[in-house]
């Protein structure tokens, strides 16, 4: 081996090599932490006064110009570090120095370029990324220009494939974010379901819609307008409803909606009024103490409804299908228990159990139960896209009306059909396979 070799040249290389080595780790790092951290964190840290966090908020508003910046900038310093390293190993072991720098640069890169800047880059990202956020920008901002060439050339390359890019596919799928982290905690004991539940029930509201939720029609309470003043005010009383759609002639024909209390304070002013009681009663008009009726469509979303409802300072909607057709009725309660699970006062029957477990491991479930329920009660995995409840899923999966004691097997579990009701499955027997 020459001595003279070893002269200032090589020395400066070689203090090249390793400054270069430096920013490719810097690189690698301030990629994993920007990344990994959690934009909860950083806006909590900027609202503290954190600059370098509202600078890496801004940074990470676009992921696909921040990862192209640094990748960019990384693969620069890595490719320069290695043609240096074998042109230095080259004059220093002559035709084995190619082998010598692939080696030595492998192993170099490996350790200090990437898996030690990660390592606690992934430990402290919000930190790191905090730190970094200000010299990253200016890479970004210098890289910009060639990172919007190469994504042209990416898309248009993917594109003579056939495979279609989304322009917007760089922005983070919020909720599926939050569901997932809520998901991994509950699995590993962190968040209670409860917890989980109410937070992917408020999530869920804007992919909802009101007819999986509304009360059907055929359980609706409604008042006869043209029945005796006396006989509507005892309906009311016996009710565990305060509000009652009002119908005329057909109960598709709603007229308005009377609210108890109003109905209440009504006959009170009768009773004691100067006029005649039974003759003040019986010209009694029910429309005069009416509300207006609320309709709305079935397919409104549960998050526009609840806004509605907050909105209109109102509580009670008749749903509507597209030809006007009443369909049922959804209450602002209906929508908080989506959040926070069953809401019972002291009018709700204690008795009724959706769920109930047999001996034999099985569970017999009201045919009108939702899959929604059902799902949140057992940690199912039922398909809810074709049908609400469990009683129209067994219908939609047979394509047909089944008999009782009929059994069927799909999605992993088995149902058996054990009491009807005209043709309405009543109660289901479902077990896991």
């Amino acid at each position: 081996m020459d001595p003279s070799v070893f002269d200032a040249a090589f020395w400066i290389t070689a203090a090249s090599i390793l400054v270069l080595l430096a920013l490719s780790g810097f690189f690698s790092g301030s990629e994993t932490a920007l990344t990994a951290a959690s934009r909860g964190k950083l806006r909590a840290k900027a609202d503290r006064g954190s600059k370098g966090a509202d600078k890496a908020l801004v940074l990470t508003e676009d992921n696909e110009r921040l990862i192209g910046s640094v990748l960019l900038g990384n693969n620069v310093v890595n490719i320069l570090a290695t043609s240096l390293a074998t042109a230095v190993l080259t004059k220093v072991f002559g035709q084995n120095g190619v082998a010598a720098a692939t080696l030595i640069m492998t192993l170099l890169v490996l350790i200090f370029a990437e898996v030690l800047p990660k390592t606690y880059a992934i430990t402290n990202p919000e930190k790191v990324a905090s730190i970094v956020s200000f010299p990253i920008s200016i890479v970004v901002r210098v890289f910009s220009p060639i990172v919007a060439v190469v994504r042209v050339l990416v898309r248009g390359i993917l594109r003579i494939f056939g495979v279609a890019t989304d322009p917007d596919g760089n922005i983070l799928a919020v909720r599926e974010e939050i569901a997932g982290a809520l998901q991994l905690g509950h699995s590993e004991g962190v968040v209670e379901k409860e917890d989980r539940d109410r937070i992917l029930g408020a999530l869920d509201l804007n992919e909802r819609a009101v007819e999986e939720i509304m009360l059907h029609r055929s359980n609706i309470e409604m008042v006869d307008a043209a029945l005796p003043p006396q006989e509507i005010l005892s309906t009311i009383l016996q009710s565990k409803y305060t509000r009652h759609p009002v119908y005329r002639d057909d109960p598709e024909n709603i007229v308005g909606v009377i609210h108890a209390k109003d109905l209440l304070r009504a006959m009170h002013k009768l009773l004691t009024g100067e006029n005649e009681t039974a003759d003040a009663m019986a010209k009694f008009d029910v429309m005069s103490v009416a509300m207006d009726a609320y309709f709305v469509p079935e397919t409104t979303t549960l998050d526009d409804q609840m806004r509605q409802f907050l909105l209109r300072k109102a509580h009670f909607a008749l749903v509507v299908d597209e030809y006007g057709d009443l369909q049922g009725l959804i209450t602002l309660e209906d929508i908080l228990e989506e959040i926070v699970g069953e809401i019972a006062d002291e009018f709700d029957e204690e008795d009724v159990n959706e769920i109930e477990k047999c001996a034999d491991g099985t569970y017999l479930i009201d045919g009108a139960m939702t899959i929604r329920d059902l799902n949140r009660a057992h940690d199912w995995n039922l398909p809810d896209e074709e049908a609400n409840t469990v009683a129209g899923l067994v219908i939609h999966e047979a394509q047909m009306i089944p008999i009782e004691g009929q059994v069927f097997s799909f999605h992993g579990f088995r149902f058996e059909v054990v009491k009807k009701e005209e043709n309405r499955i009543a109660e289901i027997k479902v077990r896991p396979l």
